[in-house]
Order: structure tokens, then sequence, then C-alpha cells
């Protein structure tokens, strides 16, 4: 895998920004032509600008659930597939992933982001059992690997009622959005606090009944940021099958690929400014183009 690209605010050294802000308070910006230039934005942020003719390629999205089957003809190619187990002494392993998916819910999710961005490179990181749950410390690992891959997207449908682990979580999701790596997140099914849906630095998503794939909704009432599909929708599953499936698990995987649609055309942007285009081109915002 290539080395992730540190972005350039993580390409400066301490005394470097010492003699570049001279009498300014650390993190000022330089008064110089070299200060950074805002990127070209449209008049009016449309979908055709945001995504039009976009099919995903180039984009890097990691799937972070219970594996991916890659011979499902809705998947299709997987560049990479990594799981985290449990050590002899309980600590988190690596290793290269061969196994079957093992619920069927990673698969899911991929032919779902494979629906919407079909040349975008997916890469599987296993941290789920059978019974689609798994132990925080193994879902922390993933996320740091995904961190040191780079990807432009990193889908959780999955969150951890453990508070012990919400500290960590919301380190990993700043140094994220630092890096410039979207990390969309499944809001819980039931009412409870867990994480990292929560956090303000992650998309956080829930559910919507509509058909159209390509409908969401912002929320003005967070925490969850946006609603997808993800009610009674077929999905793809183990074996070349697929199933009817309902939960915030499948209505998250719309947004990641509407996101690596928007970062396949307009590589290099914030997950701010992703944001940005998400509440713009939402249904219930703007006029559909």
């Amino acid at each position: 895998m290539a080395a992730a690209k540190e972005p350039p605010s993580r390409r400066i050294s301490a005394s470097s920004v010492i003699e570049m802000i001279g009498d300014l308070p650390a993190w000022s910006l330089e008064q110089t032509p070299e200060a950074p230039e805002p990127a070209p934005w449209p008049v009016t942020i449309s979908r055709e600008w945001a995504w039009g003719g976009s099919d995903g390629a180039g984009a890097r999205v990691c799937i972070i659930d219970s594996g991916v089957d890659a011979t499902h003809a809705d998947v299709g190619a997987v560049a990479q597939a990594v799981s985290v187990t449990a050590g002899e002494d309980g600590s988190p392993m690596l290793a290269a992933d061969e196994a079957p998916d093992a619920s069927g819910h990673g698969t899911a999710c991929a032919g779902l982001i494979r629906a919407l961005a079909p040349r975008c490179e997916l890469t599987s990181v296993r941290v789920l059992g059978a019974d689609t749950t798994g132990r925080g410390a193994d879902l922390i690992e993933g996320v740091r690997w995904a961190l040191s891959g780079g990807f432009d997207v990193v889908n959780l449908s999955l969150a951890t009622t453990r508070h012990q682990f919400a500290e960590t979580l919301h380190e990993l999701a700043d140094e994220a959005y630092f890096r410039r790596t979207l990390l969309v997140a499944s809001a819980h099914n039931t009412p409870v606090e867990s994480y990292p849906w929560r956090f303000s630095s992650v998309v956080s998503v829930a559910s919507h009944d509509r058909e159209d794939m390509f409908e969401f909704h912002y929320n003005p009432l967070p925490p969850v940021e946006f609603f997808a599909r993800g009610a009674d929708i077929r999905v793809a599953w183990p074996g070349g099958g697929h199933v009817r499936a309902t939960g915030n698990s499948f209505a998250t995987p719309h947004i990641s690929g509407l996101c690596a649609l928007i970062l396949a055309k307009h590589p290099g942007l914030t997950p701010f400014q992703v944001k940005t285009i998400l509440h713009a081109t939402a249904t219930n915002v703007a006029t559909v183009s």
C-alpha cells in the first residue's frame, strides 16, 4: 500500500512555524504571497457540479466491518483485506484476511457503496464476528490502520457503547478530520449512547424509508447529520445472493458512496468541504439538479 500523504498542516515543523509567523500567535496565517488560497467554488453547489459524471474512479474507500465477499457480483474486486483479532495476550493483531465474510454485514455495505461508486477502490478491515459483534480494541486498531493507509473515505456501519473507548475513538476521529480522511459513521439502531457517530468530526448517518438511492436529507437537529435510504432494501449477501435488510448500517454506505463520487471528481477536499457539499445538495435543502 502506498504511504499516506501528509496534509499541508502536518508538513511544517514547529520551529519553521515560529519563524514563519514571527510575532503572531501560533497557527496564525502566514502573511506572504505563499499563503494558502481557497479552492474555487461555484456560485451554486449543484449535484451536477458535485458529482456529475463521476463513477468513483480514484477514490479509496475502506470498509471496517465483518469482512467482504469479493466474489459477489455486486461487490467485485477488493484491493486489500485485513483482519483484526486478539493475540495470545489479548492485544489486537493485524493479519491478511482470506476468510469469508463472517456475517454478511460487510458484504451488504460493500455492495451498496459499489452501486453508487462502481469504480472506487474498496479495502476491507474485518473487526466483527459472525454475530456482528466485536471488541472495542479491535475497532480502534482497525481505524488506526485505516488512517495510516490514507483512505479518502472510511465506512463505519457499527458503533460501540463502551465508554472506555470513547476518548481514543474521539482522538482518532479528529486525526482523520485533519488528515482529510472522511469517517462516515452509522448511528446506533437504538437510542443509546454510542460512538463514533456522535463525534462532530465524522459524518453521522441514520435512515429514511424512501426508495431512491440518491435521496438523502440534512438534519438540522444533530447529533445525526444526514438521513439516507436504509429501510427494507435489497442488499448483497455472501455466496452471491441477496436479502432484504433494514438499519442505519445500510444507510451509511449510501453516504459513503456519495462521498466517494465527490472526492473522485474533486480530490483533495477536506471533510469540512465535503460536509458543506452534502448539505448543499441534500434533497430537503436545495433543488435537485
